[in-house]
């Protein structure tokens, strides 16, 4: 099975991440390669970089036997890479073939500053792979029973329900399809879409709800409807294509990101975790 990479500024936000991958992981049967990235050298003496490095070499060890014990198939090793957060994440994710890279969205610890913040979105941005988002301070214990999945009238939408559906069925869960319209001539297309998502959903055994709402503010609707819901992920595409969104990820995405309680699945069009079937 594919590894799960996971980023790690030494925060609270990073712990919470490197427990929902243990979670994860356990039940895809991955291992989890933990990273640190170390920024270039031109920002700290190389006294100071000695000792963030030895430090950081200490963590990473004491880390991996907290959380070995709690990984019940693959392994968890620790890796320190080179220079900017989000390509070193994305290097390691192109060479280690990773299912999918887990982050916090924020934290308050001394590294903080150097690591987080608006790294989520340029991580998502570089990324190879699905990137999970988690907030500091999410129950990762709770059950995975509600993904909300938003549905538009647009090219890329539905490539967001296979990888929906197949963390459905990793942790049992319903999908609920939310189909969004803000102009009254696109029901026919969004009723069209919604029912091509269902079809996908029956025929991979996945329970599902549906519901259609009017929209004027895409992210305020999705974030109401998910906390309305009690959903446990939200599974968002980053509105571009991959080359594209390497330079600015959509305006919607980023929000959603920055702003959603729960866990936010990213996805790149045409990713996918697992499968090879298209809607």
């Amino acid at each position: 099975m594919k590894p799960i990479i996971v980023g790690t500024d030494f925060s609270e936000g990073s712990y919470m991440a490197l427990g929902l991958a243990i979670d994860v992981a356990n039940r895809m049967q991955s291992d989890i390669i933990l990273i640190w990235a170390r920024r270039e050298k031109l920002l700290f003496s190389d006294e100071q970089l000695g000792t963030m490095t030895n430090l950081a070499q200490e963590k990473l060890q004491q880390l991996c036997e907290k959380y070995k014990p709690a990984l019940h198939y693959g392994k968890l090793r620790w890796q320190i890479t080179n220079g900017k957060v989000a390509p070193a994440l994305a290097t390691t994710a192109t060479r280690e073939l990773a299912s999918m890279i887990i982050i916090g969205t924020n934290g308050a610890s001394g590294f903080e500053k150097y690591w987080m913040g608006s790294q989520a979105v340029r991580i998502v941005q570089d990324s190879p792979c699905p990137v999970l988002t988690v907030r500091q301070g999410y129950n990762f214990h709770k059950q995975l029973e509600r993904i909300v999945v938003p549905i538009r009238v647009n090219a890329n939408s539905r490539q967001k329900v296979p990888p929906a559906a197949s963390m459905a069925r990793i942790f049992g869960s319903e999908v609920h399809i939310l189909g969004l319209i803000d102009l009254k001539e696109e029901q026919a297309s969004l009723r069209t879409y919604m029912q091509q998502s269902v079809d996908y959903l029956e025929k991979e055994g996945v329970r599902y709800h549906t519901e259609t709402r009017e929209y004027t503010n895409y992210c305020d609707t999705v974030l109401d409807y998910a906390e309305e819901v009690a959903a446990d992920l939200l599974v968002i595409n980053t509105e571009q294509d991959r080359i594209i969104s390497q330079i600015f990820l959509g305006t919607n995405a980023q929000q959603i990101v920055h702003r959603s309680q729960i866990p936010v699945l990213c996805i790149h069009p045409a990713d996918y975790i697992n499968v090879s079937a298209k809607i």
